[in-house]
């Protein structure tokens, strides 16, 4: 005879194994508290921190009025190793950019927000960064990315204000030109530097990207030095891309 879970974290982990098995697949609704119940011989109020469990570990999500579901993922494939080498593809003329290239190549409609461009004091880890010291003006340009008209990726990038200023950087527009701004206003890049961490997103990034109802999701926070003619930094750039809209693939050739 199987045994009955007598706790709800016992519920919780049943419905992880039907969702890692495929018994449940993304988007099928869970049953009512009610079938669960009778199910599992437990108490509703059981069953009702069982699915907040699953909430919060990021496996179901809840709809008002409708109920709970298995989460659907359809993560943008994003290869941060194709931007800013070789031959880029910016295109002035229907502003894209290596991102929204890329995104597109995956049958996926791309749209970069109207950026927020300010003069401010560098906080201690951009100027670290950018090799200034705390508290430094710098130019910060955020931007948040849409895929399919969702939020995917905050991507806010900061520079020494002799790099940005009289330049379209400090537009609030979305700005594409040929081989990158960088390049085409007099600061080409010549060497990068990619540092990935995970966390959990900030009160700040769960708002921008919409995260609210959706707890546990934790992000990857991509931070990208570039370097300029003298090795001296001319942009940092952080790309915050949420666990369950991003998948992140590095392709490196071996030379001998």
């Amino acid at each position: 005879m199987t045994k009955k879970p007598a706790t709800a974290r016992a519920v919780a982990e049943l419905f992880r194994v039907r969702i890692a098995s495929g018994e449940l697949q993304p988007g099928d609704k869970l049953p009512s508290t009610k079938q669960i119940a009778a199910e599992f011989d437990v108490s509703e109020l059981l069953v009702y921190r069982a699915i907040a469990q699953l909430k919060e570990s990021g496996h179901v999500v809840a709809r008002q009025g409708a109920g709970a579901f298995v989460r659907v993922y359809n993560p943008l494939i994003w290869n941060p190793g194709e931007y800013e080498r070789g031959e880029r593809r910016d295109d002035p003329v229907t502003n894209t950019d290596d991102w929204k290239a890329q995104v597109r190549t995956q049958g996926r409609e791309p749209e970069q927000g109207t950026p927020l461009v300010s003069i401010e004091p560098a906080p201690k880890n951009i100027a670290s960064w950018l090799q200034l010291e705390p508290g430094t003006p710098v130019v910060a340009r955020r931007r948040l990315r849409l895929v399919d008209g969702a939020p995917c990726q905050l991507a806010d990038s900061w520079f020494p204000v002799e790099i940005a200023e009289g330049t379209p950087l400090m537009e609030e527009r979305d700005v594409t030109m040929k081989g990158g701004v960088l390049a085409a206003t007099g600061n080409p890049q010549h060497r990068l530097r990619d540092e990935l961490s995970i966390r959990m997103p900030t009160s700040a990034e769960i708002e921008r990207l919409d995260l609210q109802n959706l707890p546990g999701t934790p992000v990857c926070q991509h931070v990208r030095i570039g370097y300029g003619a003298n090795d001296g930094p001319v942009r940092v750039m952080v790309t915050i891309a949420p666990g369950d809209r991003n998948r992140i693939v590095y392709e490196l050739e071996i030379t001998r």
